[in-house]
């Protein structure tokens, strides 16, 4: 029902007549609604994985696209860093290194994930960075340096983590995803 232009729910509010005792009833009644379990604000809850993909601007919308295709939209927590997994292992971000790992545990305290899915990509400026022009230079060698890069990854996820699964993939230009490992 719409009073005086407003919907009913916030009609006195819009017309001024919305006094402290209106105030607080309001205000009780969502401080008690957060309460329920079905309101809860934290992100607890069972999840399937915790994605790590590359901050590159190319990539978010294709990332969200290989996530969708495998019907898990909604099932992981996310982390986004430079390199994806480059950025998590290479001695040239070292100071990176505990955010991701520190993520890591936390989103396995509260979403009680059981895997990591690692997406690296093609044309991955922080692997330049990181490993030299060279590493990267030519398909074979770029491929060469992701497969070792994901497979440090691995390891470390198995030392740190030793319950969780770990998935690890080479996304192309185009969204399409290589498994690796």
């Amino acid at each position: 029902m719409r009073i005086g232009g407003a919907c009913s729910c916030c009609g006195d509010l819009l017309q001024g007549r919305f006094d402290r005792r209106r105030f607080l009833r309001l205000a009780g009644g969502a401080g008690f609604a957060s309460l329920l379990p079905g309101f809860a604000f934290a992100g607890y809850g069972q999840y399937d994985a915790m994605v790590l993909s590359c901050i590159d601007p190319r990539f978010p919308e294709r990332t969200l696209g290989y996530m969708k295709q495998r019907d898990l939209l909604g099932t992981y927590s996310q982390f986004v860093i430079a390199g994806a997994s480059v950025g998590v292992v290479a001695p040239a971000f070292k100071d990176w290194h505990k955010a991701f790992w520190d993520n890591l545990a936390a989103s396995v305290d509260l979403h009680r994930i059981k895997r990591v899915i690692a997406l690296n990509h093609r044309d991955c400026g922080a692997a330049r960075i990181a490993y030299g022009a060279a590493s990267v230079a030519e398909r074979d060698a770029e491929t060469r340096t992701h497969a070792n890069t994901l497979a440090e990854f691995r390891k470390q996820v198995g030392e740190r983590q030793p319950n969780l699964s770990v998935e690890t993939g080479l996304m192309a230009l185009d969204g399409t995803v290589e498994m690796l490992g």
